[in-house]
Parts: C-alpha cells; structure tokens; sequence
C-alpha cells in the first residue's frame, strides 16, 4: 500500500489496527496525513474482511495531537476550505465503515484528533489520556464534524463548556462526561482495545454492521421512521445465512461459524 503516514495491520481474529504514525509532531493531521488515512480508508480497508477496526497513535504521548496548525496558518482561505471539506469527507469515511470502530486514545487527542474519535463507534481511553477542543484559543472552532457530533454524543450543555472553554480533561473526566465509554492503565490500551475488538468480531458481522446503521441513521431520524428502519434492517438480518447458523448453532450448543452474509 505504501502509506507513509499510517501503518495498517490485519490480525487473525479478523481485527485491523491502523495506526497514525507521526509521532514527532504527535500525529498531528497535516495535509500528507490527512491524505494518507483517506486514501486507505476508501481505497485500501478491506472492509469484507474486517469485523472491527482499532484506530490508536503512534508512540507513548498522543492519539492525535491535532490539525497541523503550523501549515494551517500558511494557508489562504480557498485552501482553508478545502483541507476543512477533505477532513469531513475521511471522517465520514470512517464514521459510516460497515464494521465497528473504536478509538484506542492512548495520549492527547486534541482538536482534530478529538474530533477523529468521535468519529469512530467506541472509545477507550489510556489513564493518561487529555482531550478537548482548543480551537477558540486560535481564532476558530471545532469544524471537522466535532461541534456537531459531541452533542450527539454527550448533550449541548456541557458540549458547549469543553468549546467555549477550550480547555483540555482528563481521561477520567471525560469518561464522567460520556466522552469516552472506558479508561484503561496506560500500558494496557491496546490489549484491552483488542480484547473489545475481538468480542465483537465473534459475533454475526451482518448482524453487528446493521446494528449499527440502524443505530447512526435511526439518530437522526424522528421516533417513527427510526423504527420503520428498524424493522426494514432486523427483517434483512432475519434473511441472511448468518442468522440461520447463529439458531443453529444456540440449538446444538456449539460455537457459531458465522460467514458475514
């Protein structure tokens, strides 16, 4: 594949891990970076294979610390857009992935950074973990999707105070707030984002990948047509080979061969 700025690796359990790898500008979202975990994500992840995807940092001090704000304040307003419109574009990527996704925090997640992880499913932090949105601190605001999906996550009030504020938590407070679902001891946060990762890819990928459609466009959605949604995707579960190995298997008492179909 030949990415510079990321490195991807698929595990036998059916996990891909892929990594931001700039670890001296602690994973900061340049341009080339940017780039790089777009063009994988939509040409390269082999989503048919894959039944969770890990998303974690290089090195020991950040997730992603960030956009690259030293070539961000080189740039005209055309280019500004630009970069603004690419980012939205990879993050839907990764928000609509048919597999779950989960953040491995495993050190600052700022701005950018935030902002990719709440793109992704599930989010793990390690203990030493920092995240918050400092953009209002440099004449602008959260606007790679995170000023609209942290509410969706954890309610307007205290969206509001973490962007107005643009002040940086701690792992633990971000999990009181319901910004991230679990903190781990720093040394274990792959072993433990692996280990959820695992969990889930034993279970039906059919049945897992509807789920969460039905959970991402059912959000958005007024009561009624969500649950119209729901009937429509439990009903093409009801159909598929997976669901009938699934009863299968519950009524042999042995573990399921799910085939993702």
């Amino acid at each position: 594949m030949g990415y510079e700025y990321i490195d991807y690796q698929k595990e036998p359990s059916g996990v891909g891990v892929l990594t931001i790898n700039r670890p001296k500008a602690l994973n900061a979202l340049n341009w080339d970076t940017l780039r790089d975990l777009g063009n994988f994500i939509e040409k390269d992840f082999p989503k048919e294979e894959i039944k969770a995807l890990i998303i974690t940092g290089s090195g020991e001090k950040a997730f992603v610390a960030g956009a690259d704000i030293a070539q961000m304040s080189e740039m005209s307003s055309a280019e500004f857009k630009e970069y603004t419109d690419y980012a939205h574009n990879v993050y839907s990527l990764i928000e609509n992935i048919p597999c779950p996704s989960i953040a491995a925090i495993n050190g600052y997640a700022l701005g950018g950074g935030c902002e990719l992880a709440l793109a992704c499913d599930i989010r793990i932090a390690s203990e030493k973990a920092k995240m918050g949105f400092p953009e209002v601190k440099l004449g602008i605001f959260p606007g790679w999707g995170g000023s609209q999906r942290i509410t969706r996550i954890m309610g307007v009030g205290k969206a509001k105070e973490l962007i107005f504020t643009g002040e940086m938590i701690s792992a633990e407070e971000a999990l009181r707030i319901g910004l991230v679902e679990r903190v781990v001891p720093h040394e274990e946060i792959m072993s433990e984002a692996r280990k959820l990762a695992e969990s889930i890819a034993k279970r039906a990928p059919f049945a897992v990948s509807m789920s969460k459609k039905a959970i991402n466009s059912g959000s958005e959605m007024d009561l009624q047509k969500a649950l119209l949604l729901e009937k429509k995707l439990i009903s093409l579960c009801f159909d598929s080979d997976d669901r009938v190995e699934g009863m299968k298997a519950f009524l042999e008492k042995r573990e399921p061969d799910f085939k993702g179909k």
